[in-house]
């Protein structure tokens, strides 16, 4: 008997199937889109504890595959050791031929040490509240952000700065339970105020959003600034604490200079979390009117 003749060349049931749900996924997907969207525009609060909820329920699965990211760089740990040779040798001309920067900054610090030990001056340190772990960062959206597994049960609090060992990561914005949404220094809405480290020119060190920063100085039109000149934080609005290392400049420019953040939060696996340098200070409480008289 021969087929009949309205059957399709190609039909197939299951691809049916197949192609009605991927229309209901976007569907789906669309919906939900535009919901968010419009959440975050007309009601922020309700739309910033929706996402403080799902970065809760997303913090220990992203802790997880974390561990099993670095798990897998092993491989390339062990070209790294059977490669060290000539890593070795680069080594040891950058030290000889900075062996005269060395001997230079230990002099002056005998000299600071003399000089405090006059003036009988302390440094007062600041106790960090915890070590946490960066679990997750966004690479490569316009706004970077990156989540701590550690909240306000750990006592961590929107302000707190946070860095890794080689510098400034940036600060926490929101805090869940267990977890907390950091803004990076490379966010195009973070500004640090920031000085020069060889002669204390003050400047402001903001992001770009393209993985750079961009440094300005606070204190005059033009100033030159010099491929290598490296920029700490200065504690100045009481947010970040002082002598953090923020960016190294990559180019001789004037006024505005490209720069390099010293931290990368994509390969930090713990960073620190530190108490606002400065805490504002409590807020009066006002007087009844009986007690006035």
């Amino acid at each position: 008997m021969a087929p009949p003749h309205n059957r399709r060349t190609g039909f197939s049931r299951r691809a049916q199937y197949g192609l009605f749900l991927s229309y209901v996924v976007a569907g789906v997907g669309l919906v939900i889109g535009l919901g968010l969207l419009l959440l975050s525009r007309f009601d922020p609060p309700a739309f910033s504890a929706l996402r403080v909820g799902v970065a809760e329920l997303t913090t220990p699965v992203a802790s997880g595959l974390n561990g099993l990211r670095r798990a897998a760089t092993i491989p390339s740990g062990v070209t790294d050791y059977f490669g060290g040779a000539g890593k070795i040798r680069a080594l040891r001309k950058q030290l000889d031929e900075e062996r005269a920067i060395v001997m230079r900054a230990r002099t002056l610090n005998a000299e600071n040490r003399r000089l405090r030990a006059l003036l009988h001056v302390r440094d007062a340190e600041a106790t960090p509240v915890i070590a946490a772990r960066l679990v997750a960062s966004t690479a490569t959206s316009t706004r970077r952000y990156a989540t701590l597994n550690a909240g306000s049960r750990q006592g961590v609090e929107p302000g707190q700065s946070v860095r890794g060992p080689d510098g400034l990561v940036g600060r926490v914005l929101e805090t869940g339970p267990n977890s907390a949404r950091v803004l990076l220094i490379v966010d195009a809405e973070s500004i640090i105020p920031v000085r020069r480290a060889r002669d204390g020119l003050p400047a402001i060190v903001s992001g770009r959003g393209d993985g750079l920063l961009e440094v300005r100085s606070a204190a005059s039109v033009n100033a030159p600034f010099r491929a290598g000149d490296i920029f700490v934080t200065s504690g100045t609005g009481g947010l970040y604490p002082p002598n953090i290392p923020v960016a190294r400049v990559t180019r001789d420019a004037r006024d505005a200079a490209e720069a390099r953040g010293f931290a990368n939060p994509d390969s930090l696996d713990f960073a620190l979390v530190q108490r606002v340098f400065m805490p504002p200070p409590p807020a009066a409480t006002p007087t009844p009117a009986g007690a006035a008289r």
